[in-house]
C-alpha cells in the first residue's frame, strides 16, 4: 500500500493557521497594534485604505528589532514573549503564540521596516505569500513600521467573503477601540483613506472613553472601583437611561486584555436587574486585575476567551461594586450603613434651650364615626354620593371638550364626513379582506376606523395605516429611477452629534440617504 500521509509545505500550513488568526482586515489590525504595545511604544499610528483591503499600515516608536530578529519574526511560532512552558502561566503580554506575523505574511504582501537603538540604520524586508523577496537597509527612527497590502491576494475565497467597506471598517474601528481603551497612556491615531478618525492622546481613562465615544458620554459614566487581595476592579458603567439594544459599548478587560467572559457579563447584567427593560444593554468599560497564574488565556487563537478559577470571587466583588456606584448616582436604591452622614447641621449655641414644639391633639376625634360630608359623600367617606359622581362627570366632560381647539374639532368633523362618504373604504385592504364600499364607516375614540368586510368586522389603527401609506409612497418613490426625492431646505440645518465611527457610516451612506430627501453636508 502506498504511503498517503505527508508533511504539509510551510506555506500551506501557514495559510491554514491564517484562517483562524486572520479572519478579516480587522484581525490584522488587532495583531499589529498588540505587537506595537508589547514593543513598549508610546505612540501607535494606524492607517488603512479601503477598510484594510488595499493597505494596513501600523507605525510605532517601540524598541524595534535587530536584523536577525526581523528575519526570524516571520517564522511560525517565533516569539519573544515566552521561552518555556512555565511562562504560559504568567503571561502579561498581548501576544505569545508566534502566529500573527507568519499568518499575515502568508496571505498578503508585507513590508517591514524596523530599527533597534543599538543599530545605526534599520532594515527593510519585503514578503510575498510568506516568501522573502527583498532585503535592504533603510534610514529610519527607532521603532517598527509594517505595511500589509492586498490582504488575501492568494486566498480568493476568503477575499470574496469580505463585506462592504463600511462593514469591514466598522470591525476595524471596534478593534481599534479595544486596544485604545486598554492603554490610555499610549497615543493612538487612526486614519482611513487619508481622513483622520481618531487622535487619542495620553490621558486619564475617563478622558480616553470620552475621546472614543464622544463628549456626550461624559454625563453617562458612573465610576466603579474596588479591590481585594485576589482581584481589583476599576472602570465605568453607564447610566440605565442611556442603554442600547446592542452590545457594542460593552468592554471587559482582564489584565488589560479584551475578553468575552459569559459569567462576568451575566453578573454585570444582574446588577442592572429591575433598571433595564428586556433587550437593553448598558455601557461598561471595566478592568479586572488578577494574578496571571489564575488565568488561562491560551484557549483560542484570537485570545479573547479565558478560563479563570476565581469567577465566584469576582462576581461577589463586582455585583455590589456596580450597585453601589448606581446607588451613589441616584440610579438605584442603595443602603450603606457604614457611609458617614452628609448632612451639614449647624451646632446649637451655648446656653440656648431648644423649645419643645407644641402639638395640638383633638381628643374627640373618632376615625370610625359615620357622618355625611358636605361634598355629598356618605358611609363614613368610603363611597361617593350621586351628587359627587355627577360633579366629577361634568368635570370630565368639560375637560374632554377643552382637549382640542376649534381646528381639531373641525378636522374631526371633516374626517367623519370622509369616512361616511366611503372615500377611505374604497382604498383599504387587509390581506384577502376587501372592505365593502357600501358599508358605513365610523371612527372609534379618534384612533380606530371600524367598517364591515365581506366576512366580518374590520378595525384599523389609523396611525399604523398612515405609516403604511407613507412607507408605500417612499417605496414607489425609490422605484422611480431618475426622479429626485422631494426635499425642503431648512432655514437652520439640523446638527447631529456623532462619534467618528457613526460619522463615517453616515458619510458613506450619503447617496442612499439622498434618495429619501435627506441631504448630509
Amino acid at each position: 500500500m502506498p504511503e498517503v500521509i505527508r508533511q504539509l509545505p510551510e506555506n500551506v500550513a501557514n495559510q491554514i493557521a491564517a484562517g483562524e488568526v486572520i479572519q478579516r482586515p480587522a484581525s490584522a489590525v488587532k495583531e499589529l497594534m498588540e505587537n506595537a504595545v508589547d514593543a513598549g511604544a508610546s505612540r501607535i499610528d494606524v492607517r488603512v485604505v479601503d477598510a484594510g483591503r488595499t493597505l494596513i499600515h501600523v507605525m510605532d516608536n517601540g524598541v524595534g528589532m535587530v536584523e536577525a530578529d526581523a528575519k526570524r519574526c516571520f517564522d511560525r511560532h517565533a516569539t519573544s514573549k515566552i521561552t518555556s512552558v512555565d511562562d504560559l502561566f504568567t503571561i502579561v503580554s498581548k501576544g505569545f503564540r508566534g502566529e500573527a506575523l507568519s499568518s499575515v505574511a502568508s496571505i498578503a504582501h508585507v513590508e517591514l521596516k524596523t530599527r533597534h537603538s543599538s543599530d545605526d540604520c534599520g532594515i527593510q524586508l519585503n514578503m510575498e505569500g510568506g516568501t522573502l523577496v527583498q532585503e535592504t537597509p533603510v534610514a529610519m527612527d527607532v521603532g517598527t513600521q509594517i505595511a500589509v497590502r492586498h490582504l488575501f491576494f492568494n486566498v480568493p475565497a476568503r477575499r470574496n467573503f469580505l463585506k462592504s467597506d463600511a462593514v469591514e471598517m466598522r470591525h476595524v474601528i471596534d478593534e481599534f477601540h479595544r486596544v485604545a481603551l486598554a492603554h490610555e497612556a499610549i497615543h493612538f491615531t487612526l486614519t482611513h483613506n487619508d481622513r483622520e478618525l481618531f487622535d487619542l492622546r495620553p490621558y486619564t481613562l475617563r478622558k480616553r472613553v470620552i475621546g472614543v465615544f464622544g463628549s456626550k458620554y461624559d454625563e453617562r459614566l458612573i465610576p466603579v472601583e474596588e479591590s481585594t487581595d485576589v482581584v481589583g476592579v476599576r472602570g465605568f458603567v453607564g447610566k440605565p437611561a442611556f442603554a442600547r439594544r446592542t452590545r457594542g459599548e460593552q468592554f471587559l478587560f482582564v489584565n488589560q486584555r479584551f475578553v468575552k467572559h459569559g459569567p462576568i457579563h451575566r453578573t454585570i447584567m444582574h446588577a442592572y436587574e429591575g433598571l433595564l427593560p428586556p433587550g437593553q444593554y448598558p455601557l461598561y468599560v471595566l478592568f479586572l486585575t488578577i494574578d496571571p497564574a489564575r488565568l488561562d488565556v491560551n484557549i483560542h487563537p484570537t485570545k479573547t476567551e479565558i478560563k479563570c478559577d476565581e469567577d465566584q470571587h469576582i462576581q461577589s466583588l463586582l455585583l455590589p461594586s456596580i450597585r453601589r456606584g448606581l446607588g451613589k448616582h441616584a440610579v438605584a436604591p442603595s443602603l450603606d450603613f457604614d457611609q458617614e452622614s452628609s448632612l451639614n447641621i449647624a451646632p446649637l449655641p451655648k446656653g440656648r434651650v431648644v423649645a419643645e414644639p407644641v402639638v395640638q391633639v383633638n381628643t374627640d376625634y373618632n376615625p370610625f364615626q359615620s357622618k355625611a360630608t358636605s361634598g355629598g359623600f356618605t358611609g363614613g367617606g368610603l363611597r361617593p354620593g350621586r351628587g359627587q359622581m355627577d360633579a366629577w362627570k361634568a368635570l370630565y366632560q368639560k375637560a374632554w371638550q377643552l382637549e382640542g381647539d376649534e381646528g381639531s374639532v373641525a378636522q374631526e368633523e371633516r374626517a367623519m364626513q370622509s369616512l361616511a362618504s366611503g372615500e377611505v373604504g374604497a382604498q383599504l385592504e387587509a390581506g384577502d379582506e376587501v372592505v365593502v364600499k357600501q358599508s358605513p364607516l365610523f371612527q372609534l375614540q379618534n384612533k380606530y376606523i371600524v367598517t364591515a368586510t365581506k366576512s366580518g368586522l374590520l378595525v384599523i389603527d389609523q396611525h399604523r395605516a398612515h405609516q403604511r401609506i407613507l412607507y408605500e409612497e417612499l417605496v414607489r418613490q425609490l422605484e422611480r429611477e431618475g426622479v429626485p426625492a422631494a426635499t425642503q431646505q431648512l432655514l437652520f440645518p439640523e446638527a447631529i452629534d456623532l462619534n467618528a465611527a457613526d460619522q463615517l457610516f453616515v458619510l458613506q451612506s450619503r447617496d442612499w440617504l439622498a434618495k429619501f430627501g435627506l441631504l448630509v453636508a
